[in-house]
């Protein structure tokens, strides 16, 4: 178990106890990678059940409170997704967040891929369209993100919620020094044209917001087909459905079988190939920027200079 994390076994023990009885017995903790890892660990017990803990040490963490949620509703909505057991907000007297849920057997989608022959990974990237496009059926009245803890504002406009999401984060990225002047002025005038560049005739649709490599688990089933297992960590909106569709493509977790699959119902438009994916893709290129640091400054650059002519 991560050193960082000031937690007792009795405590991991009390929390393996009220989901798996009180006989239950603790017998392993296991760090897990993805997400937060030091904060991620496994549960197994003497009769072999395991979960996965997810837990914030002293501190009132109300991200677990809004992950159960919506995992609930994708659960709701048809998606496969790992079954909370427990969602807990840390209090002054027990001070531990935490989200307890099933541990799902299976690879992320990049070890998947090595593990797949071509065929079977297309097959695994079509049933990944099929989840999205199903999750993509689910509609709202507004646009927002979907949680709970505390409960999210909500708007009409997709732009203006648009803004809401990414303006913080370019305040932030803007100001590290990391981004070149002329890039900065270039991102500040698409800021500008934002109710312009993402105009579009759809209504709010169910977003993960997050689907990437490590937040798929696959595995084969019992006839040897490679299917999606459980998505993870999500970070739900209710959102133009296309951002997510450009983010995919960003970071490559969509291959053309994907796209393929997907547009047998739900056309991508030329308006999206030309002005709006590139929108997007910047943004969440400044995102990264702003999480991860000098590494992505030239990807954004390019994306940038890729959608400059469009402005």
């Amino acid at each position: 178990m991560s050193q960082e994390l000031d937690i007792s076994w009795q405590t991991l023990r009390r929390i393996a106890q009220d989901w798996g009885g009180a006989a239950a017995e603790l017998s392993e903790v296991m760090p897990l990678d993805g997400g937060a890892i030091s904060t991620t660990i496994v549960l197994k017990l003497a009769d072999g059940r395991r979960a996965v803990c997810k837990i914030s040490d002293h501190r009132v963490d109300r991200s677990y409170i809004n992950e159960a949620h919506q995992l609930r509703l994708l659960a709701k909505a048809g998606m496969p997704t790992p079954e909370v057991y427990a969602a807990k907000l840390g209090s002054l007297d027990d001070p531990y967040s935490y989200i307890l849920m099933e541990f799902v057997e299976g690879t992320n989608l990049q070890q998947a891929r090595r593990a797949c022959s071509d065929a079977q990974f297309d097959d695994l990237q079509a049933h990944l369209a099929e989840l999205l496009l199903a999750l993509h059926d689910h509609t709202g009245e507004q646009y927002g993100r979907v949680e709970v803890e505390p409960p999210a504002p909500t708007f009409t406009d997709w732009p203006r919620f648009y803004r809401h999401v990414f303006d913080p984060i370019c305040a932030d990225a803007l100001e590290s020094n990391l981004i070149p002047v002329k890039c900065r002025k270039q991102i500040g005038k698409i800021q500008e044209r934002l109710d312009r560049l993402l105009q579009h005739d759809d209504v709010p649709r169910l977003v993960h917001w997050d689907v990437w490599s490590t937040n798929i688990v696959a595995r084969p089933d019992d006839a040897g087909n490679w299917r999606v297992a459980a998505l993870l960590d999500p970070n739900c909106k209710y959102a133009h459905a296309e951002a997510e569709l450009a983010y995919l493509s960003l970071f490559q977790t969509a291959t053309p079988a994907f796209f393929k699959a997907y547009q047998r119902k739900r056309k991508l438009s030329d308006d999206y190939h030309r002005v709006r994916k590139p929108v997007y893709q910047v943004f969440f290129l400044l995102n990264h920027v702003h999480l991860f640091g000098a590494a992505y400054v030239q990807p954004l650059q390019a994306a940038v200079d890729r959608l400059t002519p469009v402005v």
